[in-house]
């Protein structure tokens, strides 16, 4: 390692000199440069992405911004007389005088900023309002305290999010009208189910929210919809800080949403921590009408659920130095839920018994993530090497009991239990090539599995194992030319799966797969001026069956309905095209997009007869044909005045699906329709003082047609306020929810049987909530590193 050192230490310095002889002397000595340090007065660290402004006769001619060391150097000066201006928030500014001369370059060495104590009382933690950043690749929710009041987690607050819908009764997540979307935390996996995840998560506990909806080949290309990154929050602010975040929501009965957050950065270290504490009581109601075959039923259901949820998130970064850095977090979930309540079922003809049952199901939770991540920065800015491991453990056991009333009392448990293993080893390469070129490279190992037991009244009855394997390498290689900006790359990927179902008095099911695929991607944007940004971009996704639907273990049961997966379900794959323009105007910035996906083996859920009993039907997934999307979306982050602000998205989805279905119990035929579901919500916040804000809310979601159900649309009306007390470290907010009571679940069916039915849930509630930030710390401006960028804004191979 040493000669190799030596041998490239060696060239690089012959050819430094070759180029310093081959300038000609009267060449260099008509230009200057000036460079230098800037560290903080109080610790001496270096301060990263500060302002150094050039100046003459008090006029801007030049500038650029430190490094992440805290250098800089601004070369091609012409020799004449400067003022040199060093600018950075939550600093004093400072002034210094700069003559260039014949063979003059002045170098300040270190300059020290003082803090400014005046502009450090304004910074903040959390925003007021919510901001949306688009990038090239992604739409960025910034997480403010408008957001936060929206609702206790971060299921209720994602509702609110544009292009982003979830299901108010099973919590199932859509971007764009399709539930095939990717949830990660903090850029990582997770075993967890996503409906789980939102669930769990307290709002105050988010930072921001990304909709990646058509990633580069960097990224893993599951999820047909896109991404859907979660980040928890952290930050990098020198010193001891943090927030508290205290909130109760007002429905049927209370529930609580509670975090904590600190840091504490000094010298070499950075340590942050979170927790997040969840509960509360649930009331849940509903019915289905069912004609059914001389069977004609109305299912009347009852259910109350009383959760309770722990979400810890705890890590260090340490500089060992200027070139290496380690990192690591672990997050913690644990949650305890119990589930009760009964179901009733009035059958119309007198000559078939009612039934009754009451269900008492218990669950808890334990999902631990940890995270190392070591990266190697080399001396050309921006060219690094990052090593990463991720693991992820999932612990899930479920007891449930059903007792039935019919004449006589039988009473049946379920027990399950569920234990999954995520494990990623990332290693991740970039290489600015020139100051207009960039290479990625990556290479990424994945093993996840997981094993299912199911007991049936104490004993045995079946189990399910899954075990998937992934090796992936990528490539991608980025070019700026004049207004123009390509990038192009491609991902490989070995996918391996084994599958095992076992159930007693029944031949053991296996299922393998093994799929070689590449996912390719490109970028084009094109920016004509300051205020118009175009960008084109296509690439290749895929939608593995996930663990929930493929696990053939019954989900959950009623009297007349059984929930379970699909072994035999095979990838989905998609190619997805986007056009985005962007405008910036004097009151904002609007963002417009179209979109068409080519979606090939679908996969759907499906209604069927259960063929061990005509009286049941089962909810289960299976591929349809191959289908097409499209659809169009506007989002503005608008300022109409002073006092009044509004971020405003509506979107429209067109759908053609087709596929085999059961059309009458036992009868199957090929069924096509063709849907258009439009969206739209728009968030106003008013300035009324200093301190007092308002937020009014609304949002309309059409309705929408799947193969089997027309599903009714739904909108509603929030209102909400926030006030800021302690001189600005503390804000009190307020929401009331669903003003009017419309929202609610609402459906019909024609196949296999004719069918309506209404979920309702506790819609209207309000909301009581405090925030207060507390320590002297600054903001470091920049990331901690480029990894805190991998979790906010995506790294290569990292998802």
């Amino acid at each position: 390692m040493k000669l190799k050192s030596i041998l490239i230490c060696l060239i690089g310095t012959l050819f430094s000199m070759q180029a310093q002889t081959s300038v000609k002397p009267t060449l260099l000595n008509n230009f200057g440069s000036i460079s230098g340090k800037i560290t903080d007065k109080n610790t001496n660290e270096p301060l990263p992405y500060v302002n150094v402004v050039v100046k003459e006769n008090s006029k801007v001619i030049t500038g650029g911004i430190t490094s992440e060391k805290g250098t800089f150097q601004i070369k091609n000066l012409a020799l004449k007389d400067y003022i040199v201006e060093i600018q950075f928030m939550g600093y004093k500014t400072i002034s210094k005088s700069a003559k260039l001369t014949v063979d003059n370059s002045i170098n300040f060495n270190t300059i020290t900023l003082e803090e400014d104590a005046i502009q450090l009382e304004g910074v903040e933690i959390v925003k007021e309002k919510s901001t949306i950043e688009q990038k090239i690749d992604r739409k960025i929710i910034n997480v403010g305290k408008d957001l936060i009041s929206a609702g206790a987690t971060a299921g209720e607050i994602m509702n609110n999010i544009p292009s982003v819908s979830v299901d108010p009764q099973t919590n199932a997540i859509s971007l764009r009208g399709n539930s095939n979307v990717r949830i990660l935390i903090d850029g990582k996996p997770t075993n967890m189910d996503a409906a789980q995840v939102l669930q769990q998560i307290p709002s105050a506990s988010i930072k921001q929210i990304e909709l990646i909806t058509n990633p580069s080949a960097k990224y893993n290309p599951e999820g047909m919809s896109g991404i859907i990154n979660i980040v928890l929050n952290k930050n990098s602010r020198l010193g001891f800080n943090g927030s508290i975040n205290n909130g109760v929501t007002f429905g049927i009965t209370p529930k609580v949403n509670s975090s904590f957050d600190v840091n504490y950065r000094t010298g070499k270290f950075n340590f942050y921590g979170n927790y997040g504490f969840n509960h509360g009581k649930y009331s849940n109601n509903g019915f289905i009408n069912s004609k059914e075959l001389n069977n004609d039923n109305t299912q009347i259901f009852d259910m109350n659920s009383k959760n309770t949820s722990h979400l810890a998130k705890l890590g260090f970064d340490f500089n060992i130095n200027d070139k290496n850095t380690f990192s690591f977090y672990t997050n913690q979930n644990i949650s305890q839920g119990k589930d009760f309540g009964n179901t009733k079922v009035d059958y119309v003809s007198s000559a078939i018994n009612d039934r009754f049952q009451l269900f008492d199901n218990k669950s808890k939770n334990h999902s631990e993530t940890y995270n190392f991540d070591y990266k190697l920065d080399f001396k050309k800015e921006g060219h690094n090497l990052e090593l990463e491991v991720n693991h992820n453990k999932n612990n899930s056991p479920e007891n449930a009991l059903y007792t039935n009333i019919n004449g006589t009392t039988n009473s049946f448990t379920n027990d399950v239990k569920t234990l999954g293993k995520n494990t990623i080893v990332n290693l991740d390469y970039v290489n600015p090539l020139s100051e207009t070129t960039k290479l990625e490279l990556g290479l990424e190992s994945r093993n996840e599995n997981t094993d299912n037991n199911l007991f049936l009244n104490n004993a045995y009855n079946s189990d399910f194992t899954y075990e998937r394997t992934l090796y992936s390498v990528y490539a991608t290689l980025g070019k700026q030319w004049k207004k123009w900006n390509f990038q192009a790359g491609a991902r490989l990927e070995q996918y391996n799966v084994e599958a095992l179902f076992r159930k007693v008095s029944e031949v053991d099911s296996k299922f393998e797969d093994d799929i070689l695929s590449i996912y390719p991607s490109a970028f084009i944007t094109y920016n004509p001026s300051d205020n118009n940004s175009f960008s084109l971009n296509y690439s290749r996704r895929v939608d593995r069956p996930s663990i929930s639907q493929v696990n053939p273990i019954r989900e959950w049961s009623t009297p007349t309905i059984d929930s379970e997966g699909n072994p035999f379900l095979v990838p989905q794959f998609t190619n997805s095209f986007e056009l985005n323009y962007t405008r910036k105007t004097k009151i904002g910035s609007i963002t417009s997009g179209i979109f068409y996906r080519r979606i090939q083996d679908e996969i759907t859920r499906v209604i069927f007869t259960n063929p061990n009993d005509s009286n049941k039907q089962i909810i289960s997934y299976d591929n349809f044909d191959n289908n097409n999307a499209y659809g169009i979306e506007v989002s503005g982050n608008l300022d109409f005045k002073k006092w009044w602000s509004a971020n405003i998205s509506f979107d429209a989805y067109n759908k053609k699906t087709q596929g085999t279905i059961e059309d009458t119990p036992g009868n199957y035929e090929f069924v096509e329709v063709d849907v258009t579901t439009f969206n739209a919500r728009i968030n106003n916040t008013f300035k009324a003082t200093k301190d007092l804000r308002f937020q009014l809310f609304g949002m309309y979601r059409g309705r929408d047609l799947s193969l089997q159900l027309d599903r009714s649309p739904m909108w509603k009306m929030d209102i909400g306020a926030s006030y800021n007390v302690l001189k600005g470290s503390g804000t009190i907010s307020a929401r009331f929810s669903d003003i009017f009571k419309t929202m609610r679940f609402a459906f019909d069916g024609e196949r296999p049987y004719k069918t309506n039915g209404e979920f309702n849930w506790e819609s209207r509630t309000v909301y009581l909530g405090f925030n207060y930030r507390f320590g002297s710390g600054k903001n470091k401006a920049a990331a901690r590193k480029q990894r805190d960028k991998n979790e906010t804004q995506g790294g290569g191979g990292l998802l």
